[in-house]
């Protein structure tokens, strides 16, 4: 053991225990990141309506909108142009008329995630679309699939119906499905029902692996209009200390086929993502920061706590340091920016 009088002696332990010249300059800095974030890695979310007409300000996520499809056409081209790849769809029927207790409008042809499939794909042929693939935006009581009179989940029902709107997505044009419901058995159904109608080969199942009930989407249900009336998502989705129900659920989807794994959320669970990153090293993970821990960054900076295009560098790169590969972020198109600079 080399005490402290002797180890500052310039001896040879001393030499190894200098590490600031390996940080000193901005690049040198970029240099020991392990992952770096790029434009490709980043998922942006669109609300997608039913008014064509809608360009809606969502008070509570700062800075994005609900979008008809009307109006998408041009939002979505000028971040194309600055190098956005990907955006995963979420449907919000307006009209309470299209609500019902199976999400039956879910996939209706002329519902809006199937037309904006096929705009963005008609103007964008190489935008990749991913489309959450849930009841919850749907059913007239807001949640993720078909209930009981107890307001508990009928599992095969639901798995049946959600597999069926993966389906139909990918018939419309979508390159990857994503299910966000957490109901046991939903990807395999799902990956059974593509390869039945001969689309398993080209389409990407995105599975909300360990997708954990909280306090941090109150603003995605104001975009979406899909707060739960009766009965409580906590008996479907993971619960906030459940580490190791997290690991089982990681590895029950692996075994059901899943092509991918998405974290949500991510700044508190960070060891779940980085988990992931060892049960599932062979595929690609993803964090997606949701729409409550975006609407804090942006809380805290306007209350001068920190500044925002710092903060959410940082809260960022915590996700690649935990394992994450791709990051669904409401930050996408800052970033595009802010990594052009």
């Amino acid at each position: 053991m080399v005490h402290t009088a002797e180890y500052y002696k310039g001896t040879e332990t001393q030499i190894s225990s200098i590490l600031a010249g390996g940080y000193a300059n901005p690049l040198t800095r970029e240099w020991q990141h392990e992952r770096q974030l790029t434009k490709n890695m980043f998922i942006y979310p669109l609300f997608i309506s039913d008014n064509d007409e809608d360009e809606f300000l969502i008070e509570s996520l700062p800075g994005q909108k609900r979008w008809g499809l009307n109006k998408l056409l041009p939002f979505v081209s000028d971040l194309v142009s600055k190098g956005l790849r990907s955006v995963i769809l979420f449907g919000v029927p307006l009209n309470p008329n299209a609500k019902d207790e199976v999400g039956s409008s879910a996939d209706d042809p002329e519902g809006p995630v199937i037309r904006a499939t096929k705009l963005l794909k008609q103007h964008f042929p190489e935008l990749y679309i991913l489309a959450d693939v849930c009841l919850c935006e749907y059913t007239s009581h807001g949640h993720c699939g078909v209930l009981y009179e107890d307001g508990t989940i009928k599992r095969k029902e639901s798995v049946k119906r959600i597999a069926a709107v993966a389906v139909n997505y990918a018939k419309a044009g979508v390159d990857c499905v994503a299910p966000s419901d957490m109901i046991d058995g939903r990807v395999r159904e799902i990956k059974s029902a593509l390869i039945d109608a001969d689309l398993a080969h080209k389409t990407f199942v995105f599975a909300y692996s360990a997708k954990f009930a909280g306090n941090l989407y109150g603003p995605f249900r104001d975009a979406a209009c899909s707060a739960p009336g009766k009965g409580d998502r906590r008996a479907y989705q993971l619960p906030s200390g459940g580490r190791g129900l997290a690991r089982r659920a990681l590895r029950r989807d692996i075994n059901e086929g899943t092509d991918g794994i998405i974290v949500k959320p991510s700044t508190f669970y960070l060891d779940v993502m980085a988990d992931a990153a060892e049960i599932c090293k062979d595929y690609p993970i993803c964090a997606y920061h949701v729409s409550g821990e975006y609407a804090m960054l942006h809380a805290a900076a306007e209350k001068g706590v920190c500044d925002l295009k710092t903060i959410a560098f940082e809260s960022h790169h915590g996700f690649l340091r935990a394992g994450a590969r791709l990051i669904i972020s409401y930050f996408t198109p800052d970033f595009l920016e802010w990594l052009s600079e």
